[in-house]
């Protein structure tokens, strides 16, 4: 077996993910937060060990401004729902996924927000100039993909920082937190989403959105949050503000351990072995010409996600035989991305997406590509 769809979520998960995950469920088991008992309090200590390390893997000064949530996609449904209000313009890109688009067009018919679009070309690039252009003193809120999820190309966010005026920067690290060295302060970045179960390799279910001080934003939801239950009003300090209901503490127990994998390997070396990885897949198809590849063909201006197809070949197609054949799982379609397969001319049968991770090897590529040449064959 040979997995390629981390982008979708990593696998394997380093070993003490399960065995923290194993420990927390037999010898703590207690919600943190909720009672006032030492396995309780063991909880709390743990979560609050997570949420110090995220702190400090993002540079973010306070750890109270890191909530928990399910995955990006809540992380960002929160922060765009959160800040959003009647009439608002809101800056975004052709690149983004469906967890920012379909939040944006709801709340664009029902709220009447406006939506300005910057146009990046089929490499995922941007211009700094369109920037510029596009955000004016009305606009609230700019929303960018870090690092997409169909071509891995890398936008730079200095870009915003340096003109983003009065408005807000909320940064979609789906796809390189844990992976390419992020820091809120350097970048500028007043809300950052981010998932648990990719670059980050934890497990599903897990995620997080940091909030700038200073910032007004509305929970997604309300309720039960261990504090201040005497009172029936949400309270309005962090993170309980935003943390409303039981914890995935199984979860995140997962992803206090995986931090500390990441933090001992060093995020700069993951990075470069990705990076070896995608300068050797280039370089083995980049002599197969009915091979078609999407998004920039260096591997600095890139993560390790990719999009090809095999011409006259429908992407489905390919993504079942290297499954049912070859042992080999890849993503096949749009990757609830419509319009970055429209921006990169892919649309509407979308490609076959390729993502290595932290523990797939240059043998691994070398049998996808004698996997794909005898697929050309036949």
């Amino acid at each position: 077996m040979i997995y390629l769809d981390n982008s979708a979520t990593s696998f394997p998960k380093p070993p003490c993910v399960i065995e923290a995950i194993g420990d927390y469920l037999k010898h703590t088991g207690a919600s943190s937060g909720r009672s006032g008992h030492k396995p309780a309090l063991k909880a709390a200590r743990m979560v609050f060990s997570c949420r110090e390390k995220l702190a400090g893997l993002f540079n973010i000064k306070d750890s109270s401004r890191v909530v928990f949530t399910s995955g990006a996609t809540e992380s960002l449904n929160t922060a765009i729902s959160g800040l959003m209000e009647e009439g608002d313009e809101v800056v975004t890109t052709t690149m983004e996924h469906n967890s920012v688009m379909r939040p944006l067009r709801y709340l664009e018919k029902t709220k009447s927000i406006r939506i300005k679009f910057l146009n990046m070309n089929e490499l995922g690039a941007i211009k700094k100039g369109e920037i510029k252009e596009k955000i004016t003193e009305k606009t609230k809120l700019i929303i960018v993909n870090h690092v997409s999820n169909i071509t891995g190309s890398i936008v730079p966010l200095e870009y915003f920082r340096d003109i983003k005026k009065n408005a807000l920067l909320l940064v979609d690290a789906a796809q390189s937190a844990g992976i390419h060295p992020m820091d809120v302060e350097k970048y500028g970045i007043d809300l950052l989403a981010f998932t648990g179960h990719k670059g980050l390799l934890g497990v599903t279910g897990t995620g997080g959105l940091y909030v700038r001080e200073n910032i007004r934003i509305k929970p997604l939801k309300f309720g039960g949050t261990g504090s201040l239950s005497e009172k029936e009003e949400q309270p309005d300090f962090f993170p309980d503000k935003m943390e409303s209901g039981t914890l995935n503490t199984t979860g995140i127990a997962g992803l206090n351990a995986s931090l500390d994998f990441i933090l001992n390997k060093g995020i700069e070396n993951i990075m470069s072995h990705e990076r070896k990885l995608s300068e050797y897949f280039m370089e083995k198809i980049n002599s197969i010409d009915e091979i078609i590849l999407y998004g920039p063909r260096e591997a600095e201006k890139k993560l390790a996600v990719f999009s090809i197809n095999i011409k006259d070949r429908d992407p489905a197609e390919t993504g079942f035989i290297l499954d049912r054949k070859y042992d080999i799982y890849v993503r096949a379609g749009l990757h609830c991305s419509p319009s970055a397969h429209k921006t990169t001319g892919t649309y509407p049968k979308g490609t076959i997406r390729i993502s290595f991770g932290y523990f797939n090897s240059f043998d691994d590529i070398d049998f996808l590509v004698t996997s794909l040449k005898e697929i050309i064959k036949t």
